[in-house]
């Protein structure tokens, strides 16, 4: 039996991943509601999304959807264990340019880092790509007014 996820969502009441797919034998539609047990506001979701793909109940169903987003859905399951909002959960996996990265703990750190190097691996230019250019030079505007530094002050001319 082959199926093709078209959908993937979380149920917070009791907790369960929503899938939506399409059988491809009959052409259907179909929901497939998988229940997280045995998980609680301390658990590693990227565990309990490989032990759910896993599973022999859902690894058919589940083989279309990738782990980072079975992980994804853990973590913003783990998010409302401990209180916290869809939207702050959902804020957490966006990356915000003027965000102070030394106020996060160590897991959103961590979370915010890999997410960090997904996009950098996707923007990556490789040997292999078209548009890819060896030793590119560029040459950045020089601002009239820089500002100078307290460490940067000609104390060391004197030595």
């Amino acid at each position: 039996m082959s199926s093709v996820a078209t959908q993937v969502g979380v149920r917070f009441n009791p907790p369960a991943i929503v899938l939506i797919y399409e059988n491809e034998a009959t052409k259907k539609m179909r929901k497939r509601v998988m229940p997280v047990r045995n998980f609680w506001k301390f658990s590693d979701c990227s565990k309990a999304a490989e032990r759910l793909k896993n599973t022999v109940r859902h690894s058919a169903y589940l083989q279309s959807v990738s782990m980072k987003q079975l992980e994804r859905l853990h973590v913003i399951l783990r998010d409302r264990l401990l209180g916290r909002s869809l939207e702050q959960s959902l804020a957490s996996l966006d990356l915000d340019p003027n965000e102070d990265l030394n106020k996060l703990s160590d897991e959103e750190l961590a979370r915010k880092k890999a997410k960090m190097d997904e996009l950098f691996e996707r923007n990556r230019k490789k040997k292999d790509d078209p548009d890819f250019m060896y030793d590119i030079e560029v040459e950045f505007p020089v601002e009239d007014c820089a500002e100078s530094c307290s460490w940067d002050d000609d104390d060391s001319e004197k030595l």
